[in-house]
């Protein structure tokens, strides 16, 4: 054989060699594309409580409140948490008034710093460095505005529901009044805040750390309120006779 016609064999042979190997990384993009879809599929059918699309810190409203309920920042938390407890027990063990509390906490305070402070030039030393407290800013600034669209959420709620639209909702607000009003006959307001500053120290954040149990659970947890929702709606709410506005709605 020539010098030739082997040069066009071995040209034929990496001409089928390079076909070979652009088909397969077509099927291999194709494949990873179908495994990149499917995953998509999979993630967009995952069940979220509430139907979130954020993670729970962005539903906390992002910044350092969200860090702090989430014990990103675990002294803050702890400090956060831990002066709550102290409250609590002062008020309610103790039986301590506020302006008592604050007056003697002042008092001691105040005494033991002035004390100090004179004894200080009798012995030659140095007086005290007392540091300069301020509330920060931007941290009062993120707590008011995460207030604020909660509290305009909840007025947007209580409207809807005083216009009769969502017969749905006004049930669920009445069974939570409700149980809010047994809860209030057990313990007095400020105990009541105080349950309410742990369990926003403890949900978020162990239902942020085990999501992917809890989701599943909370599915099968609605599935069935909605299969007892309409059993309900069968037997109680579509046999309630409605007024003309309803009856517009209806046709």
């Amino acid at each position: 054989m020539s010098d030739h016609e082997e040069s066009k064999v071995e040209t034929l042979m990496e001409k089928i060699s390079e076909k070979i190997k652009g088909d397969d990384s077509s099927s291999s993009s194709s494949s990873d594309s179908d495994s990149e879809s499917g995953t998509t599929s999979l993630k967009e059918k995952v069940f979220r409580i509430f139907g979130r699309e954020k993670p729970v810190h962005k539903v906390l409203g992002g910044g350092k409140p969200a860090d702090v309920f989430l014990w990103k920042n675990k002294k803050v938390s702890g400090a956060v948490l831990g002066g709550a407890t102290a409250i609590w027990f002062l008020f309610e063990v103790m039986q301590y008034y506020f302006l008592t509390l604050v007056s003697h906490a002042l008092i001691l305070s105040l005494a033991i710093m002035f004390l100090w402070s004179n004894v200080t030039t009798f012995i030659n030393k140095s007086p005290p460095k007392i540091p300069e407290v301020s509330i920060p800013e931007e941290p009062v600034k993120e707590i008011a505005a995460f207030l604020r669209v909660e509290i305009n959420r909840g007025f947007v709620i209580l409207r809807q529901i005083a216009l009769g639209k969502d017969l749905k909702q006004f049930l669920c607000v009445v069974a939570g009044l409700w149980i809010l009003s047994i809860l209030g006959s057990c313990f007095n307001f400020l105990t009541l805040c105080y349950i309410g500053v742990v369990l926003l120290f403890t949900v978020p954040f162990l239902y942020d750390k085990y999501e992917d149990k809890v989701d599943p659970f909370a599915e099968k947890a609605v599935i069935e309120i909605k299969k007892q929702y309409a059993v309900f709606d069968a037997k109680v709410l579509s046999k309630i006779p409605k007024g003309p506005l309803g009856k517009k709605k209806a046709h």
